[in-house]
């Protein structure tokens, strides 16, 4: 590489690491500017079909969080993401509304009909920073690699404080082993803290969702409202 080139290649990486900067300070702006709402989001499996346990008790969950106020975000496939959003539809107030940041998969040829506002991604890495800048509690219900993936992001931004602290709550049983394997491997492996199982919340039930998530969201309106 010659001297020229090297100068060429000096002044591309200083320009992109300006841009790259400049859509931070942007994504922090557009953050502020849509917090009006308390907003949920709800990752899932897109393979669970309708008349199973599960897809109606995340149609229930959706609808409790949206009749106390809450916006749903969801993936807007199909699957537990389809029932979290029919759900907000069903339980929404004139100013909830039902999310779904859409993305071209093979199996998620085009958003359920329940959305109220759509986003779309063509890559998961955007897709998943925008579930995270617009929402203030995550809800993991029973799914694959993909909501695995949408956890563990979740879970290393708050790690690393590249996001605010906010409730993660896991909904079943499928989960106890996963957080006994974290509990018994990487933390007893001092690769991570106990600290970071402090915002990390494992239910049974859907009911006990909108009970913890209830007086979150009754707060954000009072000082919403205050301010």
């Amino acid at each position: 590489m010659n001297d020229k080139e090297k100068k060429v290649r000096k002044f591309l990486s200083k320009q992109i690491q300006q841009l790259n900067n400049i859509v931070a300070d942007l994504d922090t702006v557009i953050t502020d500017m849509g917090t009006e709402f308390y907003r949920v989001s709800i990752f899932g499996s897109a393979r669970i079909k309708p008349d199973t346990k599960e897809y109606k008790e995340v149609y229930i969950l959706a609808k409790e969080l949206a009749e106390s106020g809450a916006d749903i975000v969801t993936g807007g496939g199909p699957g537990l993401m389809e029932a979290a959003n029919a759900g907000a539809k069903e339980g929404s107030s004139s100013k909830s509304k039902s999310y779904g940041l859409s993305i071209e998969l093979p199996f998620e040829d085009i958003p359920n009909e329940h959305v109220d506002v759509r986003y779309h991604h063509k890559r998961f890495s955007s897709r998943l920073d925008e579930f995270l800048r617009i929402s203030h509690a995550v809800v993991v219900t029973p799914g694959g690699i993909g909501t695995l993936l949408e956890l563990l992001y979740t879970w290393q931004l708050i790690q690393v404080n590249h996001i605010s602290a906010r409730p993660v709550i896991l909904v079943g049983d499928m989960w106890n082993g996963f957080l006994d394997w974290v509990k018994s491997e990487p933390l007893q492996a001092q690769l991570m803290d106990k600290a970071d199982f402090d915002n990390i919340i494992i239910v049974k039930d859907v009911h006990e969702v909108t009970k913890l998530l209830k007086p979150e969201i009754k707060k954000f309106y009072i000082e919403k409202f205050k301010s």
